[in-house]
C-alpha cells in the first residue's frame, strides 16, 4: 500500500467563504466546498520542521508552499491587488528555485516557490 498524494487540505477559518474567494480570486485555486483544485504534476515537499525553526512563524504551526510557474508575474499580481509579498535576495535562484512569501486574510503563512529548472 502506498500514498499516491495529498488529498485535501483542511483548516478552520473565522469566514470560510471569505477565506476561500481569497485563494479563488488572488491564486487560482479552487478552494471550499464548491470545487477541487486539479493540481500539476510536480515535487510535493512533506518535512517536518524543529520546533524552535524560524524558517516561518513561530505562532504558526505549519506553512503552505504553493508551487507556481511564473513567481515574477503572480508576485506583481498580488502586488497590485494590494497583498504585502516579501522576496529576499537568498531565495532567488537558490538550487531548489527561487520563493516569496504572502500571509493569507487569516495571517496564514504561504511560500510561493517556482522550482528551478529541471536539465
Amino acid at each position: 500500500m502506498t500514498i499516491t498524494g495529498i488529498g485535501g487540505f483542511f483548516f478552520r477559518s473565522r469566514d470560510p467563504q471569505a477565506r476561500a474567494d481569497w485563494y479563488r480570486v488572488h491564486l487560482g485555486i479552487a478552494a471550499g466546498e464548491d470545487g477541487a483544485w486539479q493540481q500539476a504534476a510536480g515535487p510535493t515537499v512533506f518535512a517536518p520542521f524543529p520546533a524552535d525553526s524560524d524558517y516561518f512563524a513561530a505562532d504558526q504551526p505549519f506553512m503552505l508552499n504553493l508551487r507556481v510557474s511564473d513567481l515574477d508575474s503572480l508576485t506583481r499580481s498580488l502586488t497590485d491587488a494590494g497583498i504585502p509579498v516579501e522576496r529576499r535576495d537568498d531565495w532567488t535562484d537558490t538550487p531548489y528555485g527561487s520563493f516569496a512569501r504572502i500571509h493569507d486574510p487569516e495571517g496564514l503563512p504561504l511560500e510561493l516557490w517556482e522550482p528551478a529548472p529541471t536539465d
